[in-house]
């Protein structure tokens, strides 16, 4: 068999039909089940159009395995983490494409105790045995089995990282985006009620549908976020949010409908973590730092730094038992559920923060934005990303104080900062810049290096 394309530096995700069908998906079951010598095995998927066949497929290469599969059904990839955890699993296979566009597809891997992949061996071995198909003869009893109680069990682990009688009355303007969140919301709405939670919901584009009528499930961009914005406003909500397709990312939108950049939600959560747990470890990426060390290092926590990716920053916190870790991209890590990244944990601390203090979320952040204002990723089709970092580097000469090549290449002029690193997933080069209070300074120097990277001229 000729080599997969699809599998990427730590999960698998391909065009349908060129990098990835039900026949690759099989072999991916039966290679994960084998390398990892699994006997039961939790799956779930996205409400795709294409991950109906392609779970199947990976369900009956498991069960060729002779695996036990505890099928989720449709779920978002954190419930898949939890249950691998719950149920005790050897493993745990979540098909999804994300925020991918719709003719794509993928699968996200997790070992025993929701633990990540080594992109070095466990991948590696996957993908050399899902290429040569030699899995030998078929083994008896395997089977797949609904997992029940996953949903319910997963309901109760959320609700345990907020105190909900703290909760005031509030109004959440919930969007689903093609409605992948939407299942999983409504049962924790409807235990939050039996709480007696004075928060009430107001939801849009809730209900599953494969076929993206609200276009690519991705937050992130720009031209995707005026929906929840102007829902925010005509609803008068105290605040928005808004899921990616697997809605293990949240993104959050203030009460005037401004949509407030994840690092400054990385800030707000070691907050709220090193109340809870004074002098904790929290983790963090390379890409926008200096709002996050700000706050861990004055509150009297330790920032660690982690390179970008979400097994990178689980192992850290596996590591050096930091209780939360959080990326620019809206990932957000907890130790106590499992080290692993999860969309709806963040909206509940943050609504109990709103509700202890009083105030908005644009109260919360907006002082942290002026203070270390940043230009967001953005990203760029180069075709010698080495070329275009070394033109920066010369630029920029004995302005440079300080480097770091955790991740890419970030430097440190002082007064700004830039990271700039290829994609894990995506033929890009992406740039981040920050300064500390300078917003012409940031608009200036984004313009110098965009100059920089796309022709070699400013």
């Amino acid at each position: 068999m000729t080599a997969l394309t699809c599998f990427k530096a730590y999960d698998i995700r391909g065009r349908l039909g060129e990098e990835l069908n039900e026949g690759i998906a099989e072999r991916i079951g039966r290679a994960f089940a084998q390398v990892l010598g699994a006997e039961r095995v939790v799956v779930g998927h996205d409400p795709r159009a294409s991950s109906g066949a392609l779970v199947a497929a990976v369900k009956a290469g498991l069960v060729k395995s002779g695996v036990e599969v505890l099928d989720l059904g449709l779920c978002g990839t954190e419930e898949m983490y939890h249950a691998t955890a719950y149920f005790e699993a050897d493993g745990g296979i979540e098909v999804t494409a994300s925020h991918n566009p719709m003719d794509y597809n993928g699968l996200k891997l997790v070992g025993k105790g929701a633990r990540p992949l080594d992109p070095t061996t466990d991948m590696v071995a996957i993908k050399a045995l899902a290429e040569s198909g030699d899995f030998g003869p078929d083994k008896a009893g395997g089977e797949v089995r609904p997992a029940k109680a996953a949903r319910g069990a997963y309901v109760r682990t959320v609700l345990s990282f907020v105190d909900v009688a703290a909760l005031r009355p509030l109004k959440i303007l919930v969007n689903a985006g093609n409605g992948a969140a939407g299942p999983t919301f409504d049962a924790l709405a409807e235990a939050l009620a039996k709480r007696r939670s004075p928060v009430s919901f107001i939801c849009l584009n809730h209900e599953p549908d494969g076929s993206f009528p609200n276009g690519i499930p991705n937050p992130l961009l720009p031209e995707n976020q005026p929906m929840t914005a102007n829902a925010v406003l005509a609803a008068k909500a105290d605040m928005g949010i808004a899921w990616d397709g697997d809605f293990d990312r949240c993104f959050f939108f203030d009460h005037l409908g401004r949509f407030v950049p994840g690092e400054y939600i990385v800030g707000l959560l070691a907050e709220i973590f090193l109340a809870k747990e004074p002098g904790a470890k929290i983790v963090h990426d390379p890409r926008i730092r200096w709002n996050t060390q700000e706050v861990v290092t004055r509150l009297g926590g330790v920032p660690l730094m982690a390179p970008t990716g979400h097994a990178y920053l689980k192992r850290a916190l596996r590591d050096t038992g930091a209780v939360y870790g959080g990326e620019m991209s809206a990932h957000h890590y907890f130790r106590d559920f499992s080290c692993c990244d999860s969309g709806m944990i963040p909206w509940l601390l943050l609504i109990e923060l709103m509700s202890r203090r009083g105030v908005s979320l644009a109260d919360l952040v907006s002082a942290r934005m002026a203070a270390f204002p940043s230009s967001g990723e953005i990203n760029f089709r180069n075709d010698d990303p080495q070329a275009a970092r070394d033109r920066v580097l010369a630029d920029l000469g004995d302005e440079v104080v300080a480097r770091d090549d955790t991740d890419g290449m970030s430097l440190d002029m002082g007064t700004w900062r830039l990271n700039l690193r290829s994609s894990n997933t995506e033929p890009l080069l992406r740039l981040n810049v920050e300064t500390r209070g300078d917003a012409d300074l940031l608009a200036r120097s984004v313009t110098r290096l965009r100059g920089l990277i796309e022709n070699g001229a400013i």
